[in-house]
């Protein structure tokens, strides 16, 4: 059995057996590179512009159009893009908690494509899932309150069948939402300088530059995976750190890929966020896992002056069926790290190494590594600051205040069988946008239980609310989790119940989606619909 604590190490089937300039990603597992970024060049980091729309009227009004351009991730090669308001990816947007906020977006794509609000809480019929397509040259103005605490949530298409290729291409953006109560705190907040948005994501390229996105059975079990890492579409980006402080807001925009986050030197850093905010005190730690659409925040501490690197090893997400050996094992021993130093804790941090072989299954437990960022401190550095000990307090968590518990069952069938209509489930049943899966009361709080029948780990998004993990397979979750989420991990074999509540907004007929946030597995039908009433 793997849990959330325990995901394996590796590039395994995951690892992506795509071809970049020829060469294949097996010559990358054994230490190589693509002949893109074999040179060691690196790039400045692209920091996405800060984007505060305009205020007319008491309202955040902001433009935004999804367009097609052409990007320049490689020397000398143009690759085809989607991006919003550029070629790709889009600004970040910046509004407050309490602002009135109308999203006026145009689309000059040639396809239908959709623009979900990640991690809001708002109307239905604002959400910007499948229910709501943007067709070519179409426009769609929606209008909703700010109700999130401050943190960086992120934009991207949900279109049916067609978030993969279209997020995969370019479109996707950061949100960064305020508010007074953790302005207030001293932390780093100073937007490119202090406070560094990365999105992450993994890609693979043709020959003649282009993106090559492929839904083969492959692809499509396994979701989308590259050789080759762009953060915010940077190639081998660097960073010039010009304070002692550094906050990384890490966003995994990757279609499929699980990562494992640390410094090459083992350092360790302080997480202070999770999805939906601050977490009521930093936590101390030398690594953080992510999966497709999550998000945290981390500070770092450059005082010594030292370079050093940002890295994120892949995680096999394949499990052993019917469960096992692969309890309470992570990815790395005290024998194997990225460097010296640091500390390891229990909770997903805790990585134990025993892999880097076959599983048992066949499959290759083989590590993929990217560097995410070199970081470079300047000469000249701001003073770094007193991190609070404390730095918000979160409402109290009680199974008893809930009405009801609804049980979520994710499976997917193998070969053939996957591939057929109806492979990817949850409680059986693939998605169906004429069907409604469950009824929600409003003001009502429900325990939802996520049980996992397949054989590799999956990212359970829920739109509308951020809830907060109650328990993995009994076991309270570690300090990394305990904020507030909207989207978790569910391993192979694993049951984890997350706690809920539903208010303001009602809508009988337009649903909210939950899904797994494998991009590949939401277009092939592992999403269902509920509405609040």
């Amino acid at each position: 059995m793997i849990n959330r604590r325990s995901l394996l190490g590796g590039a395994a089937i995951g690892g992506g057996v795509l071809v970049i300039g020829g060469i294949a990603a097996r010559e990358f597992l054994r230490g190589g590179r693509s002949s893109y970024i074999s040179s060691g060049s690196v790039n400045p980091l692209q920091i996405p512009t800060l984007y505060p729309g305009k205020v007319e009227g008491g309202v955040r009004i902001f433009d935004l159009n999804l367009q097609r351009g052409t990007s320049r991730f490689l020397k000398g090669v143009d690759t085809p893009t989607i991006g919003i308001n550029q070629p790709y990816l889009g600004p970040t947007l910046e509004m407050y908690a309490g602002d009135t906020v109308r999203m006026n977006v145009s689309s000059e794509l040639s396809e239908t494509a959709t623009v979900h609000w990640h991690g809001f809480h708002l109307p239905a019929r604002a959400d910007g899932g499948p229910h709501q397509p943007i067709e070519p040259g179409g426009k769609w103005s929606p209008s909703f309150e700010v109700r999130q605490r401050a943190s960086m949530f992120w934009y991207h298409s949900h279109a049916l069948h067609r978030s993969g290729p279209q997020v995969y291409q370019g479109l996707a953006g950061a949100i960064y939402v305020r508010d007074t109560e953790s302005e207030r705190l001293d932390l780093p907040n100073d937007y490119g300088i202090d406070d560094v948005p990365l999105i992450v994501q993994d890609r693979a390229f043709n020959r003649d530059g282009s993106l090559f996105y492929s839904t083969s059975m492959r692809n499509v079990m396994m979701g989308m995976t590259g050789n080759t890492m762009l953060v915010n579409g940077t190639v081998n980006p660097v960073f010039e750190a010009r304070s002692n402080l550094l906050r990384l807001r890490l966003l995994n925009g990757s279609n499929a890929r699980f990562y494992r986050f640390a410094f090459d030197d083992g350092r360790s850093f302080a997480q202070v966020a999770s999805d939906g905010g601050l977490l009521e005190q930093p936590y101390r730690t030398n690594n953080v896992i992510l999966a497709p659409g999550e998000r945290t925040q981390i500070v770092i501490d450059l005082s010594d002056g030292s370079p050093v690197a940002f890295l994120a090893d892949s995680i096999e997400t394949m499990g052993m069926m019917g469960g096992g050996g692969m309890q309470n094992r992570g990815m790395m021993s005290g024998n194997d790290r990225m460097g010296d130093g640091g500390d390891r804790r229990e909770g997903r941090g805790d990585m134990m190494d025993r892999g880097m072989r076959t599983n048992g299954e066949g499959m290759m437990n083989e590590r993929q590594r990217f560097t995410v960022l070199n970081i470079r401190p300047a000469a000249q550095r701001r003073k770094a600051i007193t991190m609070p000990t404390r730095l918000l307090s979160l409402p109290r968590v009680d199974p008893t205040d809930a009405v009801r518990t609804r049980r979520f069952v994710l499976n997917m069938g193998m070969g053939m069988s996957m591939m057929r209509a109806g492979g990817f489930t949850i409680n059986g049943q693939s998605m169906d946008m004429q069907r409604i899966d469950e009824t929600v009361k409003v003001n009502t709080t429900e325990i939802w239980q996520i049980e996992n029948a397949s054989m590799m780990a999956h990212p359970f998004h829920i739109h509308d609310v951020q809830f907060r993990v109650l328990d993995r397979n009994g076991r309270a979750p570690g300090p990394e989790e305990r904020g507030l989420k909207d989207t978790v991990t569910v391993a192979p074999r694993e049951v984890v119940r997350v706690i809920l509540r539903f208010e303001e907004y009602t809508d009988p007929d337009l649903p909210y989606m939950y899904h797994c946030h494998i991009l590949e597995h939401e277009d092939a039908g592992m999403m269902g619909q509920f509405v609040v009433v």
